[in-house]
């Protein structure tokens, strides 16, 4: 199922985002690549499942519509110059609007899920919004933003690989830590894994355990959204 390009009105001006489908929503928050092939096939999967989903554009304030992979040296450097100018707060502005088109497009209730800057931003939309439901895929800086943990009132899910080159083992033990005990927050941890090992087609992708985390994905969703 393939969707369209729809427009958003956002508190700092409009931008695009990919939607397919309809039902209950699922905003899909982007990795560190723009809305590209990857971000629209993981709306598209979601659509078939019998979903809303919507992707917004979160780097539209510094490059519109960008898309890019990771096959390539010079994508890879130009995705961390994005991600280094990219604003949280500004971001989360944008995933709110997003949150609110999709719950007044949708069948009332919205959930979030976010892969690498996309799983940061999951759990950070868990703590700043009204999303009914937020599933984080190796979330990058979560351990800095654990502070506003307390904010956390809606069912949220992190799923975090072990071996994730950009959340080191450290980092991995303040998250654990810091939500394990939070009555909002299931955590799962995937062994050996490394980052974006649910990424079809990245370097790191495991069939096994993206299908796995993608299953305890649907099961929660089944049970929040529906």
């Amino acid at each position: 199922m393939s969707g369209t390009k729809i427009t958003i009105a956002g508190p700092d001006g409009p931008f695009s985002a990919y939607a397919a489908g309809s039902g209950p929503a699922i905003v899909v928050l982007q990795e560190i690549f723009g809305v590209n092939h990857v971000m629209r096939e993981i709306c598209d999967d979601l659509a078939g499942q019998g979903w809303l989903a919507v992707c917004p554009d979160l780097f539209w304030r510094i490059e519109p519509g960008i898309e890019i992979t990771d096959k390539t040296e010079a994508e890879w450097k130009q995705a961390f110059d994005l991600f280094g100018k990219f604003d949280i707060g500004t971001g989360l502005k944008d995933i709110a609007a997003t949150v609110d088109y999709a719950r007044r497009a949708g069948t009332g209730k919205v959930g979030a899920v976010g892969y690498c800057l996309g799983g940061q931003l999951a759990y950070l939309t868990a703590c700043r919004t009204d999303c009914d439901a937020s599933v984080g895929y190796y979330g990058v800086n979560i351990q800095n933003r654990l502070d506003e943990a307390d904010k956390i009132a809606r069912p949220l899910m992190l799923h975090i690989a072990e071996q994730d080159e950009f959340v080191p083992p450290e980092a991995q033990a303040q998250i654990k830590a810091g939500l394990k005990d939070h009555p909002h927050v299931t955590l799962h941890s995937y062994a050996g894994r490394d980052h974006a090992f649910a990424r079809v087609g990245g370097a790191h992708y495991h069939a096994e355990d993206a299908d796995l985390a993608n299953t305890r994905t649907r099961a929660f969703f089944q049970t929040h959204l529906k």
